[in-house]
């Protein structure tokens, strides 16, 4: 059996469903524009500069799905998904999935984005197994703050590994292995594969994979 990994934002989507959900609660009214644009603007340049305090996002982040009932915040993803996501799916993307699944793969979306904003995304993409950054939840609802570790840079692996040994599995029970990402916060686990694999990459991780020898690809096409 082989393994097939995929980052989710600007790697199978053209766009970040994080930046993109907090932008869509703005035009909701459920977020002050003054107060959070700016900030939401702020942490993803921080994001893609490789700079960011995933601690300090959180908390930006999770805060809002506290303020709100769980009924409530799934009607807006609702619209979130029709009106965002779907027109984000790239091109190239559903063909790249399938054509893992078709060779048995097991295939796994790994991001950092929570659960809550990226478990229809993927199933939308037709991947049944995700591992994202988790949001506290007591009684249904959510309390604001992360559980467990933050699936993000060396986070992705420790949650991986975890998620493996959930199912009996480990690094060991593959042939192969692929992980697909634009970023360079994905450096961590890109060097774990047995494929590393470039996709629309960002200014470091393009030189970075052209050092090494790294496939680069676009699924914008």
């Amino acid at each position: 059996m082989n393994l097939a990994l995929f980052d989710l934002d600007n790697t199978l989507l053209a766009g970040d469903s994080d930046f993109q959900w907090a932008q869509f609660l703005i035009e909701q009214r459920a977020l002050d524009r003054e107060l959070h644009e700016a900030r939401n603007l702020e942490f993803y340049e921080q994001y893609k500069a490789g700079t960011l305090d995933i601690h300090e996002f959180l908390d930006f982040q999770l805060k809002p799905l506290a303020r709100h009932s769980r009924s409530q915040l799934d009607a807006w993803h609702r619209e979130f998904m029709t009106k965002k996501i779907l027109p984000l799916i790239a091109p190239g993307a559903r063909k790249l999935i399938e054509r893992h699944q078709l060779d048995g793969d097991l295939c796994i979306i790994i991001t950092a984005t929570n659960s809550f904003v990226t478990a229809p995304i993927a199933q939308a993409l037709g991947i049944d197994n995700l591992i994202a950054t988790e949001p506290e939840k007591k009684n249904g609802e959510f309390t604001g703050q992360v559980s467990g570790v933050p699936c993000f840079r060396e986070g992705k692996i420790t949650r991986l590994e975890d998620w493996l040994n959930q199912h009996n599995l480990t690094w060991l029970s593959f042939l192969q292995s692929w992980f697909y990402s634009d970023s360079l916060n994905d450096l961590p686990l890109l060097g774990k594969v047995t494929h590393p694999v470039a996709v629309d990459p960002d200014a470091t991780l393009k030189s970075y994979a052209e050092e090494h020898g790294w496939p680069i690809i676009s699924l914008q096409n």
